[in-house]
């Protein structure tokens, strides 16, 4: 069967399996705490770690987010086309959130009882991960609003406080403030677009205006790592990255106009040319650690852009294939007993990770976003061919 033979019934099995295999194998109370939840780096864990060793702020930031598409996925999936699917759906969807809440009280006492740490991009995934889980609660009586528009507040401070004029604008990624760069700016530029209000408009348009004078690559059409500042000058890093892509293009359709749709719609065309393993194939993904999360979140944006009907029918189409060509490549690539999802697609998740073996998170959320999109995908695909039939 071809991904877009794929119903949307079957994307969002998909999506649960892989839902419940990171809640499963990577899910728990951080030590032990009432109305907390963390995941594990990896599964299993080497029994001399300790519950406070490595933990990765921003794969957390992450698993939030998934689990935002996992509560609206439960309350949309049940045949019913609209967002308010009966009583059942809402249910599951309330529990969706009170974990996502849960998440967010795990992450800040794991952070010894703060949000705020050394990295804006951290930060600024975060703060888009709170913004959707604030969105789908408001809209809902389920828990979780009232943290997350708290956790917006402290967040959006920060973001703020990265923003400067040196270098001609653009966020700093760190407290070090020697490096400002694409992962920081362009979720930042997000955020900003989202949050509403002439003044953040105005901010994000700067922001991703920034990124498009001094980090975009013509030739390519993609845009660059960041700029280092040294004591001899600055320097640019050239890195060439999936997940840079995506808050970029999530940030220019959150602002519309003809410009912003134009560069939206010529990204898509240049990651279609220059991201994908091989013609017509998914998109290229990065490996393990962090690099396992990268593909995801560019498969997140381009299911926003497959679904935004103010860009070109086009730019559409493409976007949607690019999402379902990768979720059907990591699907096939999947081992069983226990689940498990791949960081190559021509090296099959049973070669990466053999019996015993310990499976990092990261490749297992990214798998789990990328089929949470392509139901996304094909559910607004269903929703609107179905409105024009009526």
């Amino acid at each position: 069967m071809s991904p877009a033979e794929t119903t949307a019934q079957e994307w969002a099995a998909r999506a649960q399996a892989a839902a419940q295999s990171v809640t499963t194998n990577f899910g728990h109370r951080l030590a032990g705490i009432p109305g907390t939840w963390i995941a594990a780096v990896r599964h299993p864990e080497h029994p001399s770690w300790k519950p406070w060793a490595e933990w990765h702020y921003w794969w957390q930031a992450h698993y939030l987010d998934a689990l935002v598409d996992s509560a609206w996925r439960q309350a949309t999936s049940t045949g019913n086309t609209s967002n308010t699917a009966g009583p059942a759906a809402d249910a599951q969807c309330g529990a969706e959130l009170t974990r996502a809440k849960e998440i967010l009280r795990g992450i800040r006492i794991r952070n010894f009882l703060r949000l705020v740490n050394n990295y804006y991009d951290d930060m600024a995934w975060l703060a888009l991960a709170a913004g959707r889980m604030e969105t789908l609660s408001s809209t809902r009586t389920t828990a979780g609003s009232r943290s997350a528009r708290a956790a917006m507040a402290v967040l959006s401070r920060q973001l703020d406080y990265a923003r400067t004029d040196e270098l001609g604008g653009g966020l700093f990624w760190s407290k070090k403030r020697d490096f400002k760069n694409t992962p920081a700016t362009a979720p930042a530029a997000l955020f900003f677009a989202r949050a509403g209000g002439e003044a953040n408009r105005t901010t994000a348009q700067a922001l991703v205006d920034w990124l498009h004078q001094s980090l975009f690559d013509a030739e390519l059409g993609l845009y660059l790592d960041g700029i280092k500042i040294r004591a001899s000058g600055t320097e640019v890093e050239r890195g060439i990255y999936t997940y840079n892509q995506g808050p970029i293009l999530g940030a220019l359709l959150e602002l519309g106009g003809t410009e912003n749709l134009r560069r939206a719609a010529a990204l898509i065309g240049s990651v279609a040319k220059h991201l994908r393993d091989g013609e017509g194939g998914p998109l290229t993904l990065h490996g393990t650690g962090d690099g396992g999360l990268f593909t995801g979140i560019l498969v997140r944006y381009l299911s926003v852009a497959a679904r935004r009907r103010a860009l070109e029918p086009q730019s559409r189409r493409l976007a949607q294939e690019l999402v379902l060509e990768t979720a059907q490549s990591l699907w096939l690539g999947r081992a069983e007993e226990p689940l498990r999802f791949g960081a190559s697609h021509n090296v099959e998740a049973a070669q990466t990770y053999p019996p015993g073996a310990a499976v990092e998170l990261s490749t297992q959320l990214q798998a789990w976003m990328t089929f949470e999109c392509a139901y996304q995908v094909v559910q607004s695909v269903n929703m609107h061919q179905g409105t024009q039939t009526k």
